[in-house]
């Protein structure tokens, strides 16, 4: 979700989140895409290190350097690719069985706060499991529904269909 937050705080109209589960080659994939104001090659050097921030609420920024360092601790890459003005993606892969892999948690929940709590903002959210995979994209619901995406009722049923979509993933491989 911080990192989510990092896109939105830089100016990005829509936030990607990518999941790949591949249990086969025993990697997980995260991948958080904005397309905000990006870094320069300098920052992008040294965003993850936890004492360079570009907020002045605070002196440091620990979102991307725990991320980096979980990653690192599972075996896994961290990369952060950006341009400026046209915005920033960062990606982890962590080996999946590692003991130290922290679970993903409730993703339904997060992505569905991340909406609620951004009702400006679109989100593209694909997870993929061994290869099969589901998206929700904001934009869709926005036409489909012709509501605001910040009614409780809606936002409820919304965490359910993730809920029941990674279900359906997991049980079918």
């Amino acid at each position: 979700m911080d990192i989510a937050e990092n896109g939105i705080t830089a100016g990005s109209d829509i936030i990607e989140i990518f999941i790949d589960e591949n249990r086969i080659d025993n990697l997980l994939k995260v991948a958080i895409k904005d397309y905000g104001k990006g870094m320069s090659p300098e920052m992008v050097r040294s965003a993850a290190n936890p004492f360079v921030t570009t907020r002045t609420t605070r002196r440091i920024g620990l979102g991307l350097s725990l991320w980096k360092e979980a990653s690192k601790r599972c075996d896994g890459d961290f990369l952060i690719e950006s341009e400026q003005e046209k915005g920033t993606t960062v990606t982890a892969t962590f080996r999946y069985d590692h003991i130290d892999r922290a679970p993903i948690g409730d993703i339904a929940g997060t992505i569905t706060i991340l909406i609620a709590g951004n009702p400006d903002i679109d989100f593209v959210y694909n997870h993929v499991i061994d290869g099969n995979g589901f998206t929700i994209d904001t934009r869709e619901l926005r036409n489909g529904l012709g509501e605001s995406l910040t009614d409780p009722s809606m936002l409820f049923h919304l965490k359910r269909q993730i809920e029941n979509e990674l279900k359906k993933l997991k049980a079918s491989c």
